[in-house]
């Protein structure tokens, strides 16, 4: 079983992410989605909440391959988090070369911690999602703007409601 892990804060939960992991689905068999508690940003969700709003998200998004997504929160290291699912690659999206050269150190870096092979695939992002970036996009909602069109409904209701 070809098992990905696809790392990162979903603060909030985009298109952009919807689109990694459904492209990401023909890849693997299993794909954890694995949320960072610790990621060095303040989130607006606790990681429970954005456990929640992802899993209700993904009841709604079609996956072309056929694979389990689990969704699950986590506070250690990449790859002890990779370790603890038997994990073989870590997805990453990459929207510009600057995401790109900062994704590589982190491979870089994973490679080098981990006792055993673990490939770093990087998705660039369509260009329909390339602008999107979670942080904007709780700044758009803070100050009353329409995020409609960069993330599913049921984010826009959440966001709604911590505004």
């Amino acid at each position: 079983m070809r098992c990905a892990v696809y790392p990162g804060s979903f603060d909030p939960v985009t298109f952009g992410h919807l689109d990694i992991i459904q492209r990401a689905s023909k890849l693997a068999d299993r794909i954890v989605v694995g949320i960072a508690a610790h990621s060095g940003k303040t989130p607006l969700f606790t990681v429970a909440e954005r456990i929640d709003l992802l899993n209700e998200v993904l009841k709604e998004t079609p996956l072309p391959g056929k694979c389990e997504v689990v969704v699950e929160g986590f506070d250690t290291l990449l790859i002890h988090f990779m370790n603890k699912h038997k994990a073989q690659m870590v997805i990453r999206g990459v929207r510009q070369y600057s995401d790109f050269e900062y994704e590589a150190q982190m491979s870089a870096l994973n490679a080098k911690l981990s006792n055993r092979d673990i490939e770093t695939v990087f998705l660039a992002a369509n260009p329909e999602y390339q602008s999107i970036a979670s942080r904007f996009i709780k700044q758009v909602a803070q100050l009353g703007g329409d995020v409609s069109p960069f993330v599913p409904p049921q984010i826009v209701a959440a966001l709604n409601k911590k505004a």
